[in-house]
């Protein structure tokens, strides 16, 4: 149980607790000036599609996409945005030791379109593609970043 506590806490609560503080200050902000205003939350491909071992993780992610959708339509008649990016398998720090395993590198290239790992750059440019006023029109929505795993 404390193990679901604690990726409940890290993965959902969390982005509840800063959009619950960062939205009343945008509001403000959006009352003064009629500016390009974006929330983007991180979500995951595990949102999407169940893991094994991983229920807790699976169920916060789906959960952030929902919440995501939740917060556009409480947002949008301020003029603020608000979506999330979906990452499949990437490079980094918590990724490594499974990346060190050859089978399961091969798995991830047998069952990605794209055939490869992707990189934290990858996430972070549609991360700031949402951001940005190019995005202007967009909110509620997920954005899977995952290679083409769910088209496979």
């Amino acid at each position: 149980e404390q193990e679901w506590d604690d990726v409940q806490r890290v993965n959902i609560k969390s982005v509840f607790l800063v959009s619950q503080t960062l939205a009343p200050l945008m509001i403000e902000g959006a009352k003064r000036e009629r500016v390009n205003r974006a929330i983007v939350n991180v979500a995951s491909l595990s949102g999407h599609q169940a893991g094994a071992h991983i229920p807790h993780y699976s169920a916060a992610k789906a959960g952030v996409i929902n919440l995501t959708k939740s917060l556009a339509l409480e947002l949008a008649p301020y003029g603020i945005r608000v979506n999330s990016v979906s990452p499949g398998f990437v490079e980094t720090p918590l990724t490594e030791q499974g990346l060190q395993n050859e089978r399961f590198v091969k798995a991830i290239e047998r069952n990605t379109a794209l055939g490869r790992v992707g990189t934290p750059e990858e996430i972070a440019s549609v991360i700031a593609f949402l951001a940005s006023s190019e995005a202007s029109y967009m909110t509620g929505s997920d954005v899977l970043v995952d290679g083409g795993w769910l088209i496979k």
